[in-house]
């Protein structure tokens, strides 16, 4: 007998008829109930908003969690399923997930565990899940400060994007987004990297823009490689270094914690070093790089002694195979190669590269 592989169904990401998409989604649905998934902070700042858009009154329960990464673990997964549960909760209900990436990659979580799986739709509401969390699928929590560690990839029915929720945020949660955004030039679209770079005459016509492209790009990516087997690897560029960085950083509670795109953006100035002495990546380049994320982040300080408890932490990197730590470098800009190694010695340099 022979087995095909099925299509993959990537959800629908709506931009301009987004409200008009979701309410008709509704009407040919009919679910038995809705509930809205928000944290203390969009509960303050995008419920309203999101309210207002809806033509018709819908009946829906609010359910709120707290913000935050480190909220983002099973146990705050636990008070919502309970929380669902006695709300009358069934297959048939609908979960709308309304927040950054850490609230729509639980609320997918949630929804594709609860009853073995209920419908859910992913609102973004930062610049980072926008272009980020809001393509591909991937749900999940973390495992203490290992990120990232438990998880399902699962589309949502549709995703829909508002830029008016940026209007919410502040200066370094918009900043964090960029981050993301400067690594999808990075890895896919040179010119896209350099536009990125001098876009300090920006207009809010230009951001919706960009986010679609960037959506586009994501999109693509994850098109050729769903479940992550080769090429949709190269999504995370920076993030192995990043994502030990972010972990160590929540670790500590004597260093405040670091924002997603800030762990990322050092980690790509780190690995950009790695690209240069690893994959031929010019010099001239990964200074360019490097450049370009401290104006726009600046710089965390962090010790060789601090690097040394990183280090253990690139273990947990979810792209690893057989202990072997793997990295996504770039031959030049628009060039990853996935699946490259870096010693000890070499991870140690690229923190000199970044802090002097």
């Amino acid at each position: 007998m022979q087995h095909t592989t099925p299509a993959y169904h990537r959800a629908p990401v709506y931009f301009t008829d987004a409200y008009e998409q979701l309410e008709a989604y509704i009407q040919s649905t009919s679910p038995s109930s809705v509930f809205i998934l928000v944290d203390d902070q969009t509960h303050q700042f995008c419920l309203s908003l999101f309210l207002s858009k809806l033509t018709k009154l819908y009946e829906t329960e609010i359910i709120e969690i707290p913000s935050g990464e480190e909220n983002k673990h099973i146990e705050t997964c636990t008070g919502v399923w309970q929380a669902l549960s006695e709300l009358g909760c069934d297959r048939r209900s609908l979960l709308i997930n309304l927040g950054g990436g850490v609230l729509t990659d639980m609320g997918g979580f949630i929804a594709g565990t609860f009853m073995r799986g209920i419908s859910f739709i992913n609102i973004p509401t930062t610049l980072l899940s926008m272009v980020d969390a809001s393509v591909g699928g991937k749900t999940g929590v973390d495992l203490g400060v290992l990120k990232n560690q438990v998880g399902l990839i699962l589309e949502p029915e549709m995703v829909l994007i508002d830029p008016e929720y940026l209007n919410t945020l502040d200066p370094r949660q918009l900043r964090s987004g960029l981050a993301e955004m400067l690594k999808h030039g990075l890895i896919q679209d040179p010119e896209y990297w350099e536009e990125l770079k001098n876009m300090s005459g920006l207009t809010a016509d230009d951001l919706g823009r960009l986010i679609a492209h960037s959506v586009t790009i994501k999109s693509d990516v994850v098109e050729k490689d769903p479940k992550e087997s080769g090429w949709r690897k190269i999504l995370n560029f920076g993030h192995t270094l990043g994502h030990a960085i972010e972990s160590y950083f929540l670790k500590h509670e004597e260093r405040e914690s670091l924002l997603h795109g800030e762990a990322i953006a050092a980690g790509m100035i780190m690995e950009a070093y790695l690209s240069h002495k690893v994959c031929g990546l010019p010099l001239e380049t990964a200074q360019e790089i490097k450049e370009t994320f401290i104006h726009f982040f600046g710089k965390v300080e962090i010790s060789d002694s601090e690097m040394k408890e990183i280090l253990p932490l690139l273990k947990f990197d979810k792209k690893n195979a057989s202990g072997a730590v793997n990295f996504v470098l770039l031959e030049d800009i628009g060039k990853p190669i996935p699946d490259k190694k870096a010693g000890n010695d070499l991870i140690f340099n690229s923190l000199e590269f970044y802090n002097n």
